[in-house]
């Protein structure tokens, strides 16, 4: 672990989120984010007829969906701290600089890059499960840890 994290963390009383906790916290979120957009597209879905209807329906609305998921995790993560996933899972994310619910700006670029790992084959995810700190590409980027709230 980072020598400087490590420290803050223990000057605080912090402790980093288990990798457990964080998987379960964006299963409920995609979990969430997946029956908005069924919902969204309701009747488009009960429609189809096939699973290839199905797919073909939810490629054309690609772009809106990572633009809601974009917005979920930037206004949850600057509003809370945490989405609501995260919140099921009592973890939080904090900025490293402040130890406070990052801002607008902090929010958005770890959602955006959030998103472009998830488009990358989930690598920035594995990254994270690999890093002593646990940190993703979108919380290296972001400048932020996840930690038990």
């Amino acid at each position: 672990m980072n020598e400087e994290i490590q420290n803050i963390l223990h000057r605080e009383g912090m402790t980093l989120a288990t990798i457990k906790k964080r998987s379960m916290a964006f299963f409920i979120d995609e979990m969430l984010l997946s029956f908005l957009l069924i919902i969204a597209l309701g009747d488009s879905f009960f429609e189809a007829k096939t699973v290839e209807e199905m797919i073909l329906l939810t490629n054309t609305f690609v772009l809106e969906y990572m633009a809601m998921k974009i917005v979920y995790q930037a206004f949850f993560v600057m509003q809370y701290g945490a989405t609501l996933g995260k919140i099921a899972m009592k973890i939080r994310v904090i900025e490293i600089k402040t130890l406070q619910t990052p801002n607008v700006v902090v929010a958005l670029n770890r959602s955006f890059v959030r998103i472009v790992s998830e488009m990358l084959f989930y690598l920035g995810f594995l990254w994270g499960i690999m890093d002593p700190d646990r940190q993703t590409w979108h919380d290296k980027s972001a400048k932020t840890l996840v930690i038990d709230a």
